[in-house]
């Protein structure tokens, strides 16, 4: 028979997948301007589809409300209506999906006396993470009703990140469940903490791109067409503001981060005798060092094609991995 703790982690570990997909299909209503298409937050309701023509028609009607229809889909028919529609519904719906494989499993554990104390606190705590995410991603749609045409790309960097948190805190307690944390490895610790640090950054800014559509401006590399650094990287006043909404700084922030992650990357390589790894640590940078190859190369790809939605997808689901091999190596560091 299965251990507790081996039940709980699969249970964890099946959350974690579930979170992959619901940040695929997000990507996917990004790139295809389906967030916007349900106006409304209804967490229980919101479960069942139109189901017949006026519900349908009542749906359209209230997307024809709101900017996004007005200024860019004026010419959509009910037809085309519901091709953006059911992508937002399949995102909403894994969200909705995903709280009952949290919630019916965890009252199941409770009940049966596997949980102790510390594993009740840190699946409140994730229980926790689900209900902001949730929130937050509502805050996120609503950012896109009014005034704009499409969401806030800080509340979609927000919600993304929430989403990147989620899944971390997820694996992190299934790892501790399933294997003994190693021994610190010293300094090595600190190097995978950086390494998380400057990963999180490049999600952050990713987010940044997609949602201001930056990686469409400048479609070469290594140079931004023909310039190391380009022109208008200061054009909004106050400065500081530039770093957050001006779409040629977002797009040359997330080019050089994702050098200095590669670089910082060698350097390790360069440092591994002096720290004494053991064989656990040293699959961990192998794993991590594959993980940034790959995205490395798919981000490129994706700018050079112009943003190809299945390439930006790739991309974005590569950079899971990139994020669980960096929450591996600090758990084993």
């Amino acid at each position: 028979m299965n251990s507790p703790k081996r039940v709980i982690s699969i249970w964890l570990l099946s959350g974690c997948f579930l979170i992959f997909c619901m940040v695929i299909i997000g990507g996917i209503t990004r790139l295809t301007g389906s967030g916007l298409s349900i106006t409304e937050w209804k967490p229980i309701m919101g479960a069942i589809p139109p189901m017949n023509d006026k519900e349908w028609e009542d749906a359209f009607s209230l997307y024809r409300q709101i900017p996004q229809f007005e200024k860019i889909n004026s010419h959509f028919t009910l037809v085309e209506f519901k091709s953006i529609f059911w992508w937002e519904y399949a995102h909403r719906l894994l969200g909705r999906i995903i709280g009952l494989v949290f919630v019916i499993p965890f009252l199941w554990f409770y009940f049966r006396g596997m949980f102790d104390n510390k594993t009740i606190r840190k699946a409140l705590f994730l229980f926790f993470l689900g209900a902001l995410q949730g929130v937050v991603g509502w805050l996120m749609v609503k950012s896109g009703l009014t005034e704009r045409t499409s969401v806030s790309h800080i509340r979609l960097a927000i919600h993304l990140l929430t989403a990147f948190i989620t899944f971390g805190f997820t694996f992190y307690f299934a790892l501790e469940l399933l294997t003994k944390k190693p021994q610190s490895a010293g300094r090595f610790s600190g190097y995978a903490i950086t390494l998380f640090f400057l990963v999180t950054l490049q999600i952050i800014y990713g987010a940044f791109v997609a949602g201001l559509h930056a990686g469409k401006m400048y479609n070469t590399y290594p140079l931004m067409n023909g310039n190391l650094i380009p022109e208008g990287l200061f054009y909004l006043d106050p400065d500081w503001i530039n770093f957050f909404d001006n779409p040629v700084m977002i797009q040359f922030i997330h080019r050089m981060l994702a050098a200095i992650i590669v670089l910082f990357t060698f350097f390790i390589w360069f440092k591994w005798k002096y720290f004494q790894l053991n064989e656990k640590q040293k699959r961990g940078i192998k794993f991590f060092s594959i993980a940034l190859g790959i995205q490395f190369l798919l981000g490129v790809f994706t700018l050079l094609t112009g943003v190809d939605i299945t390439l930006a997808l790739l991309h974005q689901g590569s950079a899971f991995m990139l994020f669980s091999s960096c929450v591996y190596l600090i758990f084993i560091s």
